[in-house]
């Protein structure tokens, strides 16, 4: 791989969505950082797939709620790869349940995760990213759906999507886009956990084609917006959901 290949950071990419991603990426040669929040076995395994598959990709534990510890994610990623060209902001807390029940903790969390984590990538990116760089977030498609339970985490989803139309016209001049991804009801390990047969189905129902995505599906729209061929796609929500919403 030669030495000015770009170098991508993804966010929460042990598991899930963010895995998915992160090993598309590897294979269209993008060198990967695999950030997890202290949980090096699932993120030791993401790396090691990409490696057996010809692509490079280390692993690095920080809690994007912390900015130290983000900002010291980013100092080793500069220190391996001496360039920073992508930002997918995918690591997010996902609590669901009625609103009158959420509690202070859990909401804090929530918008400590989704929101502040996204702020921090997002500053980090605007003194570290080369000109011409791509940032993703992932965002949701519940944010179109007035889902119950949902309320608190489409307020931070809401949050980062205004981050990605305001963004875009700052980090412009300077060729970086900024867009955001919303995903469908996406089949990853942990989905169908505190979720009852009823809803799912429910939710199955809601697609043109009556099934859950693949983060596969999720991943092949992102690395298409990290890409040079979407030089000319800024400020755009991307709903990936099979016509969900």
């Amino acid at each position: 791989m030669p030495d000015d290949a770009k170098t991508a950071l993804v966010t929460g990419a042990a598991t899930g969505i963010g895995r998915s991603i992160a090993e598309t990426l590897a294979a269209q040669g993008v060198r990967v950082v695999v950030n997890h929040p202290h949980t090096p076995d699932p993120a030791d395994e993401v790396v090691a797939a990409i490696v057996a598959d010809g692509g490079r990709a280390i692993a690095v534990a920080a809690d994007v709620r912390d900015r130290d510890e983000y900002t010291a994610m980013v100092e080793r990623l500069l220190a391996e790869y001496g360039r920073w060209d992508i930002l997918v902001n995918n690591a997010a807390v996902a609590i669901t349940k009625p609103f009158q029940e959420v509690t202070d903790d859990e909401f804090d969390l929530s918008f400590a995760v989704n929101v502040k984590g996204v702020f921090h990538g997002m500053q980090l990116a605007w003194q570290h990213m080369t000109d011409g760089g791509r940032i993703i977030t992932i965002s949701s498609s519940t944010t179109a759906l007035m889902l119950p339970g949902y309320a608190v985490y489409d307020a931070t989803k809401g949050a980062v999507e205004q981050f990605t139309h305001i963004l875009s016209k700052e980090f412009g001049p300077r060729g970086i886009t900024v867009n955001a991804v919303s995903p469908g009801a996406t089949e990853t390990e942990s989905y169908r956990i505190g979720k009852s047969p009823e809803f799912l189905s429910r939710l199955e129902a809601m697609s043109a084609f009556g099934r859950l995505g693949r983060p596969s599906e999720i991943a092949s729209v992102v690395a298409f917006l990290a890409g040079d061929a979407a030089g000319w796609v800024t400020a755009q929500n991307i709903r990936v959901n099979g016509g969900t919403a």
